[in-house]
């Protein structure tokens, strides 16, 4: 049998194109939005009740795609606002919502981190100051600036994100740990994390080249630090993390640019020892140090 030539493209040879490994509605990713389909039923349905749902909840969906998670959601609350940014994939989400329920499905074709997630919920909700949830197989590339929308006042009731195994690592770890950092603090200080399962590349298609685990997120009724706080501690505690492996007096001295005798008595006063490092310190201990070096 001869051989097909290749292909011409203005003029010019082109080897063909292996083919695309599609999602099964036909839809094919794409790689620069860091697109893999969940198509595990099983999955999905554990996602949605990690969720724990109810039928009065209004749920943002982030990255909704072809809305395979949105079907399952939709039956068991009262209304989802599913945020896409691939116009193709929104319009596919849309397409659902006989299955879902008209009245149940709200499809915005937007970017999440742009998007004002509380106006979208208010009209649908049937209190005063909404309350919701939020829920999503998210790109691992923006998982860090999502999380920190999610926990912008006034916060949801619970966030249930699917997330690359090593951040979800993060995200759960205790002081002293190799993977306690930053974004441990900063979210432990206003949520009670749980890393819940682990979920296997060949559930997605295509299969991504990193590990995932979901993770839930449930915001403290106490949270360590106040709302108008939150900004400062997060940069304070970056600002520490930065020297982690440093002592805390010197790391302390560097972020207020106060004096050793200064630094020293201010740990003294906490109770905290000064050859300590930053990745041994409690969300809580943080936050004494960010109110006393704001008394500076």
């Amino acid at each position: 049998m001869r051989a097909r030539r290749p292909r011409r493209v203005h003029g010019r040879r082109t080897a063909r194109r292996r083919p695309h490994r599609r999602h099964p509605q036909g839809v094919i990713p794409h790689k620069r939005l860091g697109q893999h389909f969940l198509t595990d039923r099983n999955i999905l349905q554990r996602i949605v009740d990690a969720l724990e749902p109810a039928p009065d909840d209004v749920v943002v969906e982030i990255g909704a795609g072809t809305g395979t998670l949105t079907a399952v959601l939709a039956p068991r609350v009262r209304h989802v606002i599913a945020i896409e940014k691939d116009r193709r994939l929104a319009g596919e989400c849309g397409a659902r919502s006989a299955e879902c329920g008209v009245d149940r499905l709200t499809v915005v074709h937007g970017d999440a981190l742009r998007v004002d997630w509380h106006a979208l919920v208010t009209p649908h909700s049937a209190l005063r100051i909404p309350h919701f949830k939020v829920i999503g197989n998210i790109p691992y590339a923006i998982t860090s600036p999502l999380i920190d929308k999610a926990l912008t006042p006034p916060l949801p009731g619970c966030i249930v994100f699917l997330v690359q195994a090593e951040v979800a690592d993060r995200l759960a770890a205790r002081p002293g740990s190799k993977t306690y950092g930053a974004l441990s603090v900063g979210v432990q200080a206003v949520c009670r994390v749980e890393r819940l399962f682990a979920v296997r590349a060949g559930a997605f298609t295509p299969p991504p080249k990193v590990q995932s685990a979901l993770v839930r997120l449930t915001p403290l009724a106490q949270p360590l630090v106040a709302p108008e706080e939150i900004v400062a501690f997060r940069a304070f505690v970056t600002a520490c993390f930065m020297r982690r492996r440093k002592q805390l007096r010197n790391v302390l001295m560097a972020a207020t640019g106060r004096a050793a005798a200064l630094v020293g008595a201010g740990l003294a006063a906490l109770d905290l020892d000064p050859a300590a490092r930053p990745e041994t310190l409690d969300p809580e201990a943080f936050v004494r140090l960010l109110r006393w070096s704001a008394g500076l």
